[in-house]
């Protein structure tokens, strides 16, 4: 807390305007949470690659570039970056949808626009969070299960009022449970097979998803 005004004047406390200093043993803010982003960059990247269960602390502190002592100053077990990893990308992932006038645009327009933002979050370069998430959520504990649940039920109710729209429009004759499954899953199969360059574009596919999804011309 500063100091009041009366407490010191300038003459009793020489280089009052100095910063003061540092305390030793932890990194600056900045760079505190610069480190913390970068273990979770990295264990996503590596987690991707080789599989969490094939992961070690030491391989990301290498990755990252720090001592596996610093990595414990961040995350207390391996499980903690994996549920920081997995968050992460949920979270960005659901600022996204968020951000789409899904009740202003036209039913199929708004579909289109979440197909394309769930496949950029699935594809674009350095996107490994969700891709973890898919595959290594069930790594987690039952409480961290709950967590990451809670974000992905936020997640798919945004989606469930577009297909209610499409629904009440005709556009979507009679979308199942099951339908819902199957879309998810054509779409987050695309992260084992699309490759950057090699002959479409993400907005060409997304394009191409909702005509599949929809079934019908555009």
């Amino acid at each position: 807390m500063p100091k009041s005004p009366h407490s010191a004047s300038p003459q009793s406390a020489p280089g009052a305007d100095a910063s003061p200093p540092r305390k030793r043993g932890r990194p600056a803010q900045d760079a505190n949470e610069g480190l913390r982003r970068e273990l979770i960059e990295q264990s996503a990247r590596l987690f991707r690659e080789k599989g969490y269960g094939n992961t070690t602390v030491r391989d990301i502190a290498a990755a990252a570039g720090v001592h596996a002592g610093s990595w414990f100053y961040h995350f207390k077990t391996k499980q903690d970056i994996l549920q920081a990893v997995i968050e992460h990308g949920l979270t960005v992932a659901l600022a996204d949808i968020e951000a789409i006038d899904v009740d202003g645009l036209p039913p199929r327009e708004a579909m289109r626009q979440l197909v394309r933002a769930h496949l950029y979050t699935l594809l674009a370069p350095n996107q490994d969070f969700i891709p973890v998430m898919l595959y290594e959520w069930r790594s987690l504990d039952a409480s961290a299960q709950e967590h990451i649940i809670a974000l992905k039920d936020r997640y798919e109710s945004i989606w469930t009022r577009v297909i209610e729209r499409l629904h009440a429009s005709g556009e979507w004759v009679q979308p199942t449970p099951v339908d819902r499954l199957l879309m998810f899953g054509a779409l987050n199969w695309t992260a084992q097979w699309y490759q950057a360059g090699a002959g479409i574009s993400i907005d060409a596919l997304a394009d191409q998803a909702v005509r599949f999804i929809l079934r019908t011309a555009p």
